[in-house]
C-alpha cells in the first residue's frame, strides 16, 4: 500500500461515457482515497450526485491486492482501473469504461497515444491494452474468452434460460466469461428487442453464483466491405449490478461472440454491434482473444462535496473537456 486510506473535503471528478455508457472518473495517484460503497452510490446517484452507471478509481496498480497479479502478468500496468457499479458493488471490469479510463489517464498527461504507443491497464480480469486509432476511437485487446459452457454447449446453442419479464416462457441463452460473466438471448427481429421490459431483471436459470450480465440481440446478417465481410447486431443489455444500460463493453464481446458461434464456422471474425448509444467494432483475434474499439468523450469535470452538503457553485472549477464522439463507421 502506498499510504493510509483517506477521503478529502471535496472530491475532484470527470464525467465520462462510452456509447453512452457513464461514469464517474476520479484520480488517485497515491492511492490513498477510501471509495467506499456509499461513496460510489453517492456519486452514481441521478438525482442527487453526479449520475453514472460506475465509478472509476485510477490508482497505483502497487496500491491495491490485486495489483499485484497484475504486475506480474506485465510490470507496464502501472495504473490500475478500479471499476464500481452504480450500486456500489465491485466489477472486474467493463470494456466501455477501458476507453474512458484510456481517455482520462491522456487527460491526466500520464501517457501519450497519439503517436500509436499501448496503454496496459491494470483490471481484476487481467491486463487489458489500448491503442488509440486513426479515426479517435480507442481499440483494447479485452484479453482471453471463453464459453463456460464448452463445446457441448456451443453445439446446442445454449446453455442457460433467461426468462423476461412479460414472456410466457424462458429462452435458451448461451453463456460467455470475457473476465465478467455473460448470457446472451436471441431474439427474432428489431420490433420485439424494442419493445423488451427491462425495468424488470430477467432471471437466468441456472442461477449463476456471481450474478450475470444479460445481452439480448437480434442478428442482422452481415455486409461485405473492403476489409472483407463483416457481420452486425442489434442488442440491448441489462447489466449486474446497475439495470438497463445504453451499452456495455463487454456485452457487445459476449453478443457477438455469441452470435458468430450460432452462425457456425465461416462466419466473420469483425462484427458491429448497434447499442443504445452508438455503435461499436467486436473482432475475434487469433489465440483466442476478442479486440472492442469504440469511442471514448470525457465531457466536463467538477468537484463533489463529500459531506453531504451541496457544492459552493463559485468555489466550483469546472472545465469542458469534450472531445466529441468520432462518428460511427
Amino acid at each position: 500500500m502506498t499510504g493510509t486510506h483517506e477521503t478529502p473535503d471535496e472530491l475532484p471528478f470527470v464525467k465520462g461515457h462510452g456509447t453512452r455508457n457513464d461514469f464517474v472518473l476520479v484520480a488517485d495517484p497515491d492511492g490513498r482515497l477510501d471509495l467506499t460503497a456509499d461513496l460510489v452510490r453517492r456519486l452514481a446517484d441521478r438525482r442527487s450526485g453526479v449520475g453514472a452507471d460506475g465509478v472509476i478509481r485510477l490508482a497505483p496498480s502497487a496500491s491495491l491486492p490485486e495489483g499485484a497479479a497484475v504486475l506480474a502478468e506485465d510490470p507496464a500496468a502501472v495504473w490500475f482501473m478500479d471499476y464500481r457499479n452504480a450500486d456500489g458493488s465491485v466489477a472486474e471490469m467493463c470494456g466501455n469504461g477501458v476507453r474512458v479510463f484510456a481517455a482520462f489517464a491522456e487527460l491526466l498527461d500520464l501517457v501519450d497515444l497519439s503517436d500509436g504507443s499501448t496503454l496496459a491497464v491494470g483490471t481484476r480480469a487481467g491486463v487489458k491494452r489500448v491503442v488509440r486509432e486513426a479515426n479517435g476511437w480507442y481499440a483494447v485487446d479485452m484479453g482471453p474468452w471463453t464459453f463456460p459452457g464448452g463445446d457441448d454447449a456451443v453445439a446446442r446453442g445454449a446453455d442457460a434460460q433467461v426468462a423476461v419479464h412479460g414472456w410466457r416462457a424462458a429462452r435458451p441463452a448461451l453463456s460467455v466469461d470475457l473476465g465478467n460473466p455473460h448470457t446472451v438471448v436471441a431474439l427474432a427481429d428489431a420490433t420485439e428487442l424494442e419493445e423488451l421490459d427491462l425495468t424488470v431483471q430477467p432471471q437466468v436459470q441456472p442461477v449463476p453464483p456471481h450474478g450475470t450480465n444479460v445481452e439480448l440481440v437480434v442478428p442482422l446478417g452481415e455486409e461485405e466491405t473492403a476489409d472483407g465481410s463483416v457481420g452486425r447486431v442489434r442488442m440491448r443489455v441489462f447489466e449486474r449490478g446497475v439495470g438497463e444500460t445504453e451499452s456495455c463493453g463487454t456485452g457487445t464481446c459476449a453478443a457477438a461472440l455469441a452470435v458468430r458461434a450460432w452462425a457456425g464456422p465461416g462466419s466473420p471474425d469483425t462484427w458491429l454491434v448497434d447499442i443504445p448509444g452508438g455503435t461499436v467494432r467486436v473482432r475475434a483475434l487469433p489465440g483466442g482473444r476478442v479486440e472492442l474499439a469504440g469511442p471514448a468523450v470525457l465531457s466536463y469535470a467538477g468537484r463533489f462535496p463529500l459531506d453531504g452538503g451541496a457544492p459552493d457553485a463559485r468555489a466550483l472549477v469546472t472545465a469542458d473537456v469534450s472531445a466529441g464522439a468520432p462518428a460511427a463507421p
